[in-house]
């Protein structure tokens, strides 16, 4: 599969492949832009794209499972109100999830992930401040953001996490030299929700549930109002339908 070392490479012997014609046989310098902005193009929907694993390796699915799993996961919390009720809704399905939380929220709210890992949720680290410009974060803040959350994490819950999502789901080469020194799992998604964005809760729940299939990784945020209404409903589809909601670490460990 294509990645940002192989585009690049390929690039780069198109330029001088491009510059040794402008030499030899009167070509136009101009198309050594070509390849410059497919470069570029490539670039920017890889980044975007965790499947794509274009500049670091992320798990969105488990392939080839045999069992009827899949892992539901909660980004951007914890939030005061509707992360407990999102807990409640998850006991009473005797269900567990992962929960990807932001550092300064995490300070903000410490008895909520306390309560997160006493229910016995898998806790994730989603960087610490979670800012607007953070997918532009040089490798030296990346390891800031990771590190510093990782250590909040682990004063409240005893353990930091082996777990890494992505702030908006964007990777990047300053991203990639982080983790490779942190070492963390990094974590995508196949069925996104969307539920920050599609403010129909029924619509969201039907395109989550016509897409599901067996292994998926399912995206929400515990920040959301229409959230615990979707993921209840869910609950009940999937109990209908014999397929068992695990957390991230059972579903990456299931045969």
């Amino acid at each position: 599969m294509l990645n940002f070392k192989s585009i690049s490479y390929i690039t780069l012997l198109t330029i001088i492949a491009i510059a040794v014609c402008s030499i030899s046989k009167n070509c136009s310098w101009l198309l050594i832009l070509l390849p410059i902005f497919l470069w570029l193009f490539i670039t920017i929907i890889g980044s975007f794209s965790m499947r794509a694993n274009f500049f670091l390796k992320s798990f969105t699915s488990k392939k080839l499972i045999e069992s009827k799993k899949i892992a539901i996961t909660f980004d951007d919390g914890p939030h005061p109100e509707l992360t407990y009720t999102i807990l409640d809704i998850l006991d009473r399905y005797n269900t567990k999830a992962t929960f990807f939380c932001i550092g300064n929220k995490v300070e903000q709210h410490p008895e909520i992930l306390k309560e997160i890992a006493k229910r016995g949720h898998c806790i994730g680290n989603h960087s610490y401040s979670h800012s607007v410009n953070i997918s532009f974060s040089s490798k030296s803040k990346w390891l800031e953001e990771i590190h510093k959350t990782d250590a909040i994490l682990k004063k409240i819950i005893g353990k930091a996490p082996l777990y890494f999502r992505p702030p908006f789901g964007v990777t990047t080469p300053n991203l990639a030299n982080a983790l490779k020194e942190t070492r963390h799992t990094v974590i995508g998604w196949n069925n996104r929700s969307f539920d920050t964005v599609i403010k129909n809760k029924n619509l969201v729940l039907k395109r989550i549930i016509n897409q599901i299939s067996i292994g998926d990784i399912i995206l929400f945020h515990d920040t959301q109002p229409n959230t615990p209404y979707i993921l209840e409903h869910l609950l009940l589809h999937l109990k209908q339908h014999k397929i068992e909601a695990i957390t991230i670490n059972d579903l990456l460990n299931e045969n």
